[in-house]
């Protein structure tokens, strides 16, 4: 009877914590689907806001109610505005995610005179925007500096990176649908230089510690 009895004990742990990981794995699925994900920064595109080696969690609840697995917005409740650093499929690969800022939405009249941002026919005082270079190129050079004018469509957004010069955005590839944002970026968790060599014992020096916890803006 001790030993049967046991058997059934041990069975029943061994169901216990069965039962606890699959818990664990659904509620963490959840979570990443509707609430929160984790990206990392591989690029200088927003410069200096973001820097390479950057963590950051992004939450995918604050512009709607998506489906799991697909990420198809179900039911969408808020619309990004312009300032906010959002993570999106690539539109010219969906396999890709992007982060950039947005600053412009439907229905704006978006123009780049001369590197000066302008909305609505007005000047926008950028405060993110980083620029490395004086060069000024042409309109038939590359969109870089001058662009538009254009109006975003209905449904879409219009995004830069904040390191303007060197920012692969829509100004060379076009707009964003709205159904394609992940998220909105909104504090950095870790951050460390990935160009130290993992197993380097400089690479544990090369923690940024001043940049952990740092709300994104």
């Amino acid at each position: 009877m001790l030993k049967l009895g046991g058997e059934t004990r041990s069975k029943s742990v061994i169901r216990e914590y069965v039962e606890a990981i699959v818990v664990a794995v659904l509620l963490a699925l959840c979570i990443r689907t509707f609430i929160v994900q984790a990206f990392k920064i591989p690029s200088g595109s927003m410069l200096p806001t973001l820097q390479i080696g950057d963590h950051l969690l992004v939450n995918k609840f604050v512009y709607g109610l998506r489906m799991p697995f697909t990420g198809k917005l179900l039911i969408p409740w808020k619309s990004p505005i312009r300032g906010d650093v959002v993570v999106f499929r690539f539109p010219k690969d969906r396999d890709i995610d992007y982060i950039k800022r947005v600053v412009a939405v439907a229905g704006d009249k978006i123009e780049i005179v001369n590197k000066h941002l302008m909305i609505n026919d007005a000047e926008v005082v950028d405060l993110h925007a980083h620029f490395s270079s004086t060069t000024e190129l042409s309109a038939t050079a590359s969109p870089r500096d001058n662009f538009g004018p254009v109006t975003v469509p209905a449904g879409k957004i219009f995004v830069m990176g904040d390191n303007r010069d060197n920012s692969y955005d829509s100004r060379f590839w076009g707009f964003v649908d709205q159904s394609d944002i992940l998220g909105k970026a909104f504090i950095l968790y870790w951050s460390w230089d990935i160009e130290t060599p993992l197993l380097s014992v400089t690479r544990l020096k090369s923690i940024r510690w001043s940049r952990i916890g740092e709300v994104i803006q």
